[in-house]
């Protein structure tokens, strides 16, 4: 069904995330076509031999993981070059600033549109279309886009026309997150010691002072010790090296940011990178 706002949308990255903002996509009438590393599909979505065959639509997609896979996937190459013309390109993914004024520049370059719109929340937020979306670039391409990432998300987030700003402000929030898994881990190495079950405590927190979503989302994983994965502590970890990459050029200082990332260390280290990324209190509890 084609409606008033359809659109031909390019995908490039079905993971975890980008297989439920295609489904969205394609829900809400969308022509989605994709391309993804190691292949699979998801209905109703075109899968393309080629990332550039994706950048022919009327916008695109990344949801990749890391810088090197982007700069593998579109930079090396020079997949931009192909891009149709007018194509807006909305890189997703969780990147470095540094590598977002590359991409940036890129993009200028080759006179394609770059909108950094990276996102909050885990894949099954992403499944019922509930996303907070970060984003910042030029306020024509944004405009072009706000359709779709609206169909995505519940919320939009104008960081600035700069697209480095989009991510500094996500890092800054998985850095924020990480910090309230440290903090609750602490308070029931405190409140243990003296008898209070963490379960009665953490029901105090959430009911007082600290009802936030970091707070509900993960009270439940070191209630029950259990770190079922949701978002990868080795995705986490990356997050965090790039959030200390992020900050080595500023006037203050992140001495909170140092320990969680040792936390995280430890946590992947010890073998938990495939679970959730709040085992990183295991390090904390010392592993109870």
């Amino acid at each position: 069904m084609e409606g008033v706002n359809h659109m031909e949308i390019g995908i490039i990255g079905l993971g975890a995330m980008g297989r439920e903002i295609a489904r969205n996509l394609v829900a809400a009438g969308h022509t989605v076509i994709a391309w993804n590393r190691s292949g699979g599909n998801v209905e109703g979505v075109h899968m393309v031999d080629t990332p550039a065959q994706a950048l022919q639509a009327d916008m695109a997609l990344t949801m990749l993981s890391e810088d090197s896979a982007i700069r593998g996937v579109l930079m090396e190459g020079d997949m931009l070059a192909q891009a149709r013309p007018g194509l807006v390109h909305v890189v997703a993914s969780t990147i470095s600033v540094a590598f977002a004024q590359e991409l940036a520049d890129h993009h200028r370059a080759r006179g394609v549109a770059l909108v950094a719109a990276p996102v909050l929340g885990r894949p099954d937020v992403a499944a019922r279309a509930e996303l907070n979306i970060l984003v910042a670039g030029a306020p024509d391409a944004i405009g072009k886009v706000k359709p779709v990432l609206e169909t995505i998300g519940k919320r939009i987030w104008h960081m600035g026309e700069d697209p480095h700003m989009a991510y500094a402000a996500k890092l800054a929030c998985n850095m924020m997150i990480t910090f309230a898994i440290e903090a609750m881990a602490e308070a029931v190495v405190l409140t243990e010691a003296h008898g209070v079950p963490r379960e009665r405590f953490l029901e105090l927190i959430l009911g007082t002072l600290f009802g936030s979503r970091p707070y509900q989302t993960y009270s439940s994983n070191i209630i029950k010790n259990e770190y079922q994965p949701g978002f990868k502590a080795t995705l986490g970890l990356k997050d965090l090296r790039l959030a200390k990459e992020a900050g080595r050029n500023t006037n203050g200082n992140l001495p909170m940011l140092d320990i969680v990332h040792a936390r995280m260390q430890a946590a992947v280290d010890a073998g938990y990178g495939d679970h959730d990324w709040s085992a990183m209190a295991r390090a904390t509890l010392g592993g109870q």
